[in-house]
Formats: structure tokens, sequence, C-alpha cells
């Protein structure tokens, strides 16, 4: 079983740039306080610390 991280989104991407409303959709957020289930890689462990302000992490799995 892989690990997973449970990511919630608690910024507004309004009044953001472009790149950081992109990391956001490419994690799957697009509205307030939504949560996501991904998979415990580098890659997204590097969206999330490019956009901290923006996500934080509520629980990690595995």
């Amino acid at each position: 079983m892989a690990k997973t991280i449970v990511v919630k989104q608690i910024g507004s991407p309004i009044r953001r740039p472009a790149k950081q409303r992109q990391t956001l959709i490419g994690l799957g957020l697009n509205k307030m306080h939504k949560t996501r289930e991904l998979e415990d890689t580098p890659a997204v462990r590097g969206m999330i610390n490019s956009i901290p302000h923006m996500v934080e992490i509520v629980e990690e799995k595995g």
C-alpha cells in the first residue's frame, strides 16, 4: 500500500499569480475547504511546499 496524504485548501486563489492557481488545479483543488487524498510522492510534496499559504496537510496515511 502506497503512502497517502490528505490535503485541504485553506486559501483562495483570487489575486494570486497564475502559477499558484495552476498548482492548486494540479493538486485537484479548486474550492475553499475542499480536501483530496493524494499519493505521497516528491512531486506532490513539492507542489504543496510551493503554496504552503493556500493548502495544509490534514492527515498522513500509510
